[in-house]
């Protein structure tokens, strides 16, 4: 497989899942601050710091409100990480490698980009735009299990399930983020709402019957915090993820320097204190994973994907 190759899957992968998680996450957002009280340490500008947006949208706009936000995360051009863009990139990649991927593959990622636009060319309603983003959510999935079931497992999928195993573990604990604000504020109408925001974070990963299921216990910040990230059987536990991209990595040649990132990874996850981080520090752990995810994404780029290696894989 030529090395370029392989890149445009890994990124079709990354920009697909990204989609589904920014879907994801503007939704838990937008139901967790209907659930709780102003002053307990969410606000609209913290979703901006969560994807890493802060700075880019300073520099568009002066004013941070709710609308402006939105549109910046969903649908704005100026944003290279915006759910339209990141679908719009996916659709690209995908169009670019469609001789390496079915045909139902590469349709439903184009109607996908399609509806999106669509939708967002015009103001919604909040009902609406929570009904948008759960069908963004069930397409990308679609599209995931499409790949899954009919396109053959040999390198291109490979690179497939590692561009989508990263930056599911990235959101994953993006998502957790949004818990750590709470941890700032212990007063009593906060921890009498503490409940609903977890729940709401286990609903945004799909997360809560498997929960229920495993843990077997009431929902706790320090049970949700352990299960999302260290839990193996999970899909979209940090330990699971890791897990998956360990074997891909298994399946691909040169993949010594990788496979010791992720390795490195897996320490860190198994020696963190959940109790420590439930009662403070959870906000820096999650910026240390996410810092990791990034030097091996830089390591995959350099071993695979740079210009001046081998042109096969």
């Amino acid at each position: 497989m030529l090395s370029r190759v392989g890149e445009r899957l890994y990124w079709m992968a990354r920009y697909i899942e990204r989609a589904e998680n920014t879907a994801r996450l503007v939704h838990v957002y937008t139901d967790t601050m209907l659930d709780l009280p102003k002053g307990v340490g969410l606000y609209w500008g913290q979703l901006l710091e969560i994807t890493g947006n802060d700075s880019a949208f300073g520099k568009n706009h002066q004013r941070a409100g709710q609308g402006r936000i939105l549109k910046f995360i969903l649908s704005a051009e100026a944003n290279p990480g915006s759910l339209l863009t990141s679908l719009r990139e996916a659709r690209e990649n995908a169009r670019t490698t469609r001789d390496q991927m079915p045909n139902e593959a590469w349709e439903h990622v184009n109607e996908l980009f399609l509806f999106a636009r669509k939708r967002l060319a015009r103001p919604v309603s909040r009902i609406r735009l929570l009904e948008f983003l759960s069908e963004v959510v069930m397409r990308c999935q679609q599209i995931a299990g499409l790949l899954a079931g009919t396109m053959s497992h040999g390198y291109g999928y490979q690179f497939v399930r590692l561009g989508r195993n990263l930056e599911r573990a990235d959101m994953t604990t993006r998502i957790l983020d949004i818990g750590s604000a709470t941890l700032l504020a212990q007063d009593g109408e906060v921890e009498r709402l503490e409940n609903r925001l977890w729940i709401n974070i286990l609903r945004s990963l799909s997360a809560y019957q498997m929960y229920r299921q495993n843990v077997r216990r009431r929902i706790r910040r320090e049970d949700v915090i352990g299960y999302l990230l260290r839990d193996m059987q999970f899909p979209r536990a940090v330990a699971h993820t890791l897990g998956a991209i360990q074997t891909c990595l298994e399946l691909l040649p040169q993949n010594e320097t990788t496979l010791r990132a992720v390795a490195r990874l897996q320490r860190v996850l198994a020696q963190a204190q959940i109790p420590e981080l439930a009662r403070e520090g959870l906000r820096d752990f999650m910026d240390t994973l996410q810092l990791e995810f990034g030097r091996l994404d830089g390591l995959i780029a350099d071993t695979w994907f740079a210009p001046d290696i081998h042109e096969a894989v």
